[in-house]
C-alpha cells in the first residue's frame, strides 16, 4: 500500500457506521478530521472519546485513532484510516484555559474558537457585529499555540477570523469552507482571508456541504476544481486542501443540534441568511467518502499537475500536521 496516495479530509460528522468505515477503506482515505463535539461541556465531550474508543476497539482493521503526522502515513500503509478529533466550539474548555492542554492530551487536534454565535474566545459568522478575538480569546490562542491545538476559523466572523490570523504564533486552519467570492454563503470566506491565510502559513479545506456550494446540490465538478483554481491563484496551491463537511447518514433533527445548542428554542439562521432546514443532497459527483476519486481527476482536468492535485488530496494537509499538532517548541 505504500504506492497509494494520501487523501485526508479535514471535517466529517457522520453518523457513524461499520459501512462508513468499510467507504473509507474503499476510497482510500488515509485520515479524518472527525467533529467529536459541537456544543458538549468538557464531560461530555470525554464521554464522545469514550464512545470513539469502542469504535476503535470494534474495527481495528479500519480505523484507529491518529494523533501525529506519522499516523496517516501508518493508515495510508496498512490500507486503514486514523481520525483525528476536533471540535467545531469551544464549549468543551468551559471557561478554563488549563483544559486547553487536558483536551490536546486526550487527542484533540483542531478547535474552532466560535461556531456561528458569539463564544468568549471570538464571534461566529451568525452575529450581526462582530467585535473580534475576546481578551480569554488572545490568552487560548496563545496557549492553543503552545501545546498544538490548531485554531480552526470555520464558522467565524471576518474582523475575528482576520485578528486570529494575525494573533496566533502559528499558522491556522480553516478546515471547511469555501471563497466567498465563488458562493456568498454566511460561512465562506472572503478573498481579504484566504490571502492573509496564505501568507501566514495557514491552510483552508474545501467543503462539499450543498449549502456551501455554488448552485448548492446541483454544483458541477468542474465548478467545484475552477474555484480550487482560482483560490491557489490568491493563497498559493500548497495552502488548499479538502474538508468536506460530509454528514453521511444524519437525521434531520442533528441539524437542529448543531444550529440550536442549548442557547435557542427555536432555529435563529443568523443575520440575512436564509432558512435551510433539513441535510440537503450531495452532488452526484460526491456521495461518500468513495468518491475522492472523482475529484482527484476533476482537479488534474482544469489543469492542476499531478504534484499539485496530490497535494490539494491530502499531502498538503499533511505538512500541516507535522509542523501544528506537536508541542512548541521552547
Amino acid at each position: 500500500m505504500t504506492d497509494a496516495p494520501i487523501v485526508i479530509d479535514c471535517l466529517q460528522y457522520a453518523n457513524w457506521s461499520e459501512g462508513i468505515f468499510r467507504q473509507m477503506s474503499e476510497g482510500g482515505v488515509s485520515a479524518v478530521h472527525v467533529t467529536i463535539c459541537y456544543h458538549e461541556n468538557f464531560r461530555e465531550t470525554v464521554a464522545n472519546f469514550e464512545a470513539w474508543n469502542r469504535w476503535f476497539e470494534r474495527y481495528p482493521e479500519l480505523i484507529f485513532h491518529g494523533e501525529w503526522a506519522d499516523d496517516v502515513r501508518k493508515a495510508r500503509d496498512e490500507g486503514r484510516t486514523a481520525i483525528f478529533f476536533g471540535f467545531q466550539n469551544c464549549a468543551p474548555i468551559e471557561d478554563d484555559i488549563g483544559l486547553v492542554e487536558i483536551v490536546h492530551k486526550l487527542g484533540a487536534r483542531f478547535m474552532q474558537l466560535s461556531y456561528n454565535n458569539q463564544s468568549l474566545l471570538a464571534t461566529g459568522c451568525y452575529e450581526a457585529e462582530d467585535p473580534g478575538i475576546t481578551r480569554m480569546g488572545r490568552q487560548v490562542i496563545r496557549e492553543m499555540n503552545r501545546v498544538g491545538l490548531v485554531v480552526d476559523m470555520s464558522h467565524s466572523a471576518e474582523r475575528s477570523t482576520l485578528e486570529a490570523i494575525e494573533i496566533s504564533e502559528r499558522p491556522i486552519a480553516i478546515t471547511h469552507a469555501n471563497p466567498a467570492s465563488w458562493h456568498p454563503a454566511l460561512r465562506n470566506k472572503s478573498d481579504d482571508i484566504l490571502k492573509a491565510l496564505g501568507e501566514s502559513g495557514g491552510m483552508i479545506g474545501f467543503s462539499l456541504y450543498p449549502h456551501h456550494l455554488k448552485d448548492s446540490s446541483n454544483c458541477t465538478l468542474q465548478s467545484f476544481c475552477e474555484m480550487a483554481a482560482r483560490a491557489a491563484e490568491v493563497m498559493g496551491v500548497e495552502r488548499i486542501g479538502l474538508g468536506s463537511d460530509l454528514c453521511q447518514n444524519q437525521p434531520d433533527s442533528v441539524v437542529e443540534w448543531m444550529r440550536n445548542g442549548r442557547w435557542s428554542k427555536e432555529t435563529d439562521y443568523g443575520e440575512g441568511s436564509k432558512s435551510n432546514a433539513g441535510f440537503p443532497t450531495q452532488p452526484e459527483w460526491f456521495r461518500d467518502n468513495r468518491d475522492f476519486g472523482n475529484i482527484a481527476k476533476g482537479l488534474r482536468d482544469v489543469g492542476f499537475s499531478e504534484e499539485e492535485a496530490a497535494g490539494i488530496m491530502g499531502e498538503n494537509w499533511l505538512r500541516f500536521f507535522e509542523s501544528n499538532f506537536v508541542p512548541a517548541k521552547m
